[in-house]
């Protein structure tokens, strides 16, 4: 097993201090978060007492100033017990970090050091019934009037909407510009205008709250805007290297452990007097999964330094979401397979596993976008240019 060699010991010591409270503060709560469709504000408010929330954000915005790499032993830490309830990387990784690079000062000292407390849950509006990876294409209208712009339209599928304080929300200031029309806010959730739709049933992660969001004349100060109007679509394709990251950090993470979690149960679960791992078909999948899991790691982490240092593009992390997502759907219906009819029960982490992992194909930008991207670096150059179909 090649040894990682992104953290160090600092780093280690804190994983030891996150595992305890995932242990401790969310392992033994976890089903019944998952029953309910979402976890209590009182968790946000004990992430945040220990430090778990926007690691990176500067002391002098409350937070402790700490490097990428605290982020992600969290994120990895929640995802190694199959917690797919908090939306902390919504909100850490994300929301913060939209603040944090576009954001006023002023915007910067009111939301930053709540989020880090946990006392401002932090939530991403951008995808719409009609607009998902295509953001250019949002339909919700902010026209301006006087020192505010009144904003009406609708939102979807939006991580932490039924909790959240505060929306970074992508929103159309000019219908007739395509991509230059887009401006964002942030919209506060206590404006009048504002309400929430149901807490979404879905497939997996089902204590993670998903809400539609509805937006109707809902009056908010020019000043909240994010950056510059006309500037929105340009911002969230900053960031958009980052979500992609995270999302491969998820499943280069998830695909290790449920491999693992297969290893011990084959080990031990006995079928016509052998055990499951005695059999070549078992060693056979498990080793070619373990192969291409560490391969994918090696990458994972590669891209982590790469973002670190500020020099991960576009394409690189549409490669590292692409095959990690897709061996993570893999991994999770091969290692199923193995636990037999349980595999099947709720009760199972493979179970719980394998539905939550059918998103991870989609979100952050669908498994055929990444193709495009990478498609369209591929053969930069050496195809005739077309013309834009906008």
């Amino acid at each position: 097993m090649i040894e990682r060699s992104l953290f160090t010991e600092e780093h280690e010591i804190w994983r030891a201090s996150v595992r305890r409270f995932v242990e401790e503060e969310i392992v033994p709560y976890h089903a019944q978060w998952e029953e309910e469709g979402i976890v209590p504000r009182e968790l946000w408010l004990k992430a945040g007492a220990q430090g778990l929330l926007c690691c990176t954000v500067p002391e002098e915005y409350g937070g402790l100033g700490l490097d990428y790499l605290f982020d992600v032993v969290v994120f990895e830490e929640l995802w190694r017990v199959g917690a797919s309830g908090p939306g902390f990387l919504i909100h850490t990784d994300l929301v913060a970090t939209y603040i944090l690079s576009f954001g006023t000062e002023e915007q910067k000292r009111h939301w930053l050091p709540k989020m880090v407390r946990g006392e401002a849950i932090g939530s991403l509006g951008m995808t719409e019934p009609h607009a998902g990876s295509d953001l250019k294409a949002v339909r919700t209208q902010a026209r301006r009037d006087g020192d505010h712009y009144l904003v009406n339209g609708q939102k979807v599928f939006i991580s932490n909407g039924q909790l959240c304080d505060v929306i970074v929300l992508a929103t159309k200031t000019d219908s007739n510009a395509g991509a230059s029309g887009v401006t964002l806010f942030l919209v506060e959730s206590n404006r009048p205008g504002f309400s929430r739709g149901r807490n979404l049933e879905k497939l997996g992660m089902k204590a993670q709250d998903t809400s539609e969001l509805f937006f109707d004349e809902v009056r908010v100060p020019a000043s909240n805007m994010l950056g510059a109007e006309g500037k929105g679509f340009a911002l969230m394709m900053t960031k958009l290297p980052q979500e992609r990251l995270a999302q491969a950090i998820r499943s280069a993470t998830v695909t290790e452990v449920v491999i693992e979690w297969t290893a011990d149960y084959t080990a031990g679960r006995k079928a016509f007097g052998h055990t499951i791992a005695d059999f070549q078909n078992t060693q056979f999948v498990l080793a070619d999964l373990k192969a291409r899991a560490t391969m994918a790691r090696v990458f994972t982490d590669k891209c982590i330094d790469l973002f670190r240092h500020g020099k991960l593009d576009p394409v690189d992390a549409a490669m590292a979401k692409l095959v990690t997502s897709e061996l993570h759907c893999e991994a999770v219906d091969k290692c199923l397979q193995l636990f037999g009819g349980w595999g099947y029960m709720w009760e199972y982490p493979i179970c719980r596993a394998y539905a939550d992992a059918r998103v991870v194909k989609i979100a952050g930008g669908s498994v055929e976008v990444m193709k495009t991207i990478i498609a369209r670096d591929m053969f930069k150059g050496r195809l005739p240019a077309r013309s834009s179909r906008g």
